[in-house]
């Protein structure tokens, strides 16, 4: 059975993935948040990420739990992260550490060596690395996290795009702290029906 690709990604209530100059700033990650975090991504095959979040993540996360002050959440997402298998496209990295395989271009053929394989489904990041997986149509599956927060500016996690791509809404959470996740899967009634 194929694994799916499931895009996770926070963004704000006006669309954006990341404010000026990659600010994440205005994410509201509290314990409670982190902790379904890592309840959702420990249950995945593998991480999939663009370098400039792979190289985001592997700046702090490999050493994360070290640090006395880290909170329970962080910890164990430390642990998450080393352990999990990695995937980093990137037309510029030769090698990557911490279990990670380097892969030049999103193609359905570089995808479809990725869900033949054993595990879970995989962990897609990355606003980039998603609009070429969209302009594919290689996202099975959409976490969406909205924050309550209006940027006005940024980078749209959604492109213009000619086709329409039907999602069913699959499942809705609210957190304590006004995040509002939207579990869609791909497919639907068509816009036209």
């Amino acid at each position: 059975m194929r694994r799916r690709i499931v895009l996770f990604v926070n963004v704000s209530l006006d669309g954006y993935f990341e404010g000026p100059d990659h600010d994440l700033s205005w994410h509201r990650v509290d314990d409670e948040l982190h902790t379904h975090f890592n309840r959702e991504l420990a249950r995945m095959g593998g991480f999939v990420s663009g370098r400039r979040t792979h190289e985001l993540m592997a700046s702090f996360w490999p050493t994360a739990d070290q640090d006395p002050a880290a909170d329970g959440p962080t910890a164990e997402f430390a642990g998450i992260w080393r352990d999990m298998p990695k995937t980093v496209f990137s037309r510029t990295l030769d090698h990557a550490d911490w279990n990670t395989t380097v892969l030049r271009e999103v193609t359905p053929e570089t995808v479809a060596g990725l869900t033949a394989g054993p595990g879970g489904d995989l962990s897609l990041s990355g606003g980039e690395l998603a609009a070429a997986f969209l302009a594919q149509d290689l996202i099975d599956g959409f976490r969406i996290y909205v924050h309550p927060v209006v940027l006005g500016r940024g980078t749209l996690l959604f492109r213009p795009t000619e086709h329409p791509l039907p999602l069913t809404l699959t499942d809705t959470r609210r957190f304590t702290n006004g995040v509002t996740l939207l579990h869609y899967a791909r497919g639907g009634p068509s816009p036209l029906d």
